[in-house]
């Protein structure tokens, strides 16, 4: 019934479907007060449940895939572009204390649920689980901070800070942890091979964004000299491609290298353009992100299968892991700055977004020993952290804030 003489005929109607159902989930969600991204993940849910040979089809085909590639390279590279490097470089001593903490609390958590889950699963399966909590989406706790008015609050400053260092550590781990199920199809991982995966990632960070900060601005002088149009446009996602191109090459993640271009372009980048009246950078990938991005979250919604929530181990793995997505976040109140209060920058580090269901995907597509690295149950289990801990905590902060603004003096304004 739904076959065409032209296959790509078929992957736009895959396309039209996507982005529709995108769309009305994006709505739905952002009426309920809920992020745009949940809204794509259920609604993606929601058709992948639905026993249609088009939707399963859908959920295979190889087009749709390269695109949701596509996406998680654009995604990336425009959150890279809401920081820069020079942000990270003075977040601050105190949300670096936060980014580590947090961190490394989550992933150590993260092992423990992991082993007691899953104990006839391999060390590798419990470390890449348990790395890919490790990652906080601060997009919903920023939300909820300017809602409540709380947005320049030192809690604010110090959850915002801490989350883009957070981002950065993220990727490490996943850089690290991806290289190691890779390189385990062959070999067992060594002692001394983790620690070259540790320095061979942290050298191609600093390098990129040492030559790039250096390079980047000579690049689009260059370009600003050029009057077509989109060529801002097309030297930033050039720009992004080649870095992701340069991360595989050197047997990283490609989402790595578009985050690190993401981080080396600002807004001085975009200056020339901008002053003949030109949109931004930030502004000419908004268009493209609003179509390939979607597809991104539409398929991971598709390729869980909740109907493995019905199996109590499944059901057990989902708890221990929300728990540990958790604690190890509560556990960097330990290090938030004096004055500032502890419970509500822990609150505002727990939900997971992006990163985990980066590392959900890589999961399915990694493989060893000729089957993926993640079955469908542990796959879904990670789906639904990121749907629990991101209703979970814009009603949990916006608490912590009101009983804040109580407790504040009537001369102290809070924001």
């Amino acid at each position: 019934m739904w076959s065409t003489s032209d296959p790509v005929s078929r992957l736009a109607l895959y396309v039209a479907v996507i982005l529709v159902a995108a769309k009305l989930g994006a709505e739905l969600a952002s009426r309920l007060k809920q992020p745009a991204v949940l809204g794509e993940l259920v609604v993606g849910i929601a058709l992948g449940s639905l026993s249609l040979s088009f939707f399963r089809d859908l959920r295979t085909d190889a087009g749709i895939d390269m695109l949701a590639r596509l996406g998680v390279l654009v995604l990336l590279f425009e959150v890279g572009l809401e920081s820069t490097v020079h942000e990270v470089m003075r977040v601050g001593i105190a949300s670096m204390r936060v980014a580590v903490l947090g961190t490394v609390g989550t992933l150590l958590a993260g092992l423990v649920a992991a082993r007691l889950a899953m104990p006839g699963s391999g060390t590798l399966v419990h470390v890449f689980v348990a790395a890919a909590i490790t990652a906080t989406s601060v997009g919903v706790s920023a939300r909820v901070l300017k809602d409540a008015g709380a947005s320049r609050s030192p809690e604010a400053h110090t959850i915002l800070g801490a989350a883009v260092l957070d981002d950065v550590l993220g990727l490490v781990v996943l850089s690290i942890v991806t290289t190691a199920v890779v390189h385990a199809g062959v070999s067992a991982v060594t002692p001394g091979e983790v620690v070259w995966l540790v320095a061979k990632t942290l050298a191609f960070l600093a390098l990129a964004l040492l030559a790039g900060v250096k390079l980047s601005p000579k690049i689009f002088r260059v370009t600003a000299r050029l009057r077509t149009s989109g060529a801002l446009l097309a030297a930033g996602l050039s720009f992004c491609f080649v870095l992701a191109w340069a991360s595989d090459i050197v047997g990283l993640a490609p989402i790595v290298g578009a985050f690190a271009a993401g981080l080396i372009l600002d807004d001085s980048h975009s200056a020339q353009f901008v002053q003949r009246g030109e949109p931004s950078l930030g502004e000419r990938i908004e268009p493209i992100a609003s179509w390939l991005v979607p597809i991104f979250f539409v398929l991971i919604g598709m390729r869980a299968d909740f109907r493995a929530l019905a199996d109590p181990s499944t059901l057990v793995l989902v708890l221990a892991l929300t728990a540990a997505s958790v604690a190890g976040k509560l556990a960097c109140a330990a290090a938030a700055p004096r004055g500032t209060d502890r419970i509500a920058i822990a609150l505002g580090m727990v939900p997971r977004g992006e990163v985990t269901l980066v590392f959900a995907n890589l999961g399915l597509s990694l493989q060893i020993g000729g089957r993926p690295l993640l079955d469908g149950r542990q796959y879904s289990a990670l789906v639904t952290v990121v749907v629990l801990t991101t209703l979970v905590t814009p009603p949990a902060l916006r608490w912590r804030l009101q009983r804040l603004s109580l407790r504040a003096p009537p001369h102290v304004t809070r924001g």
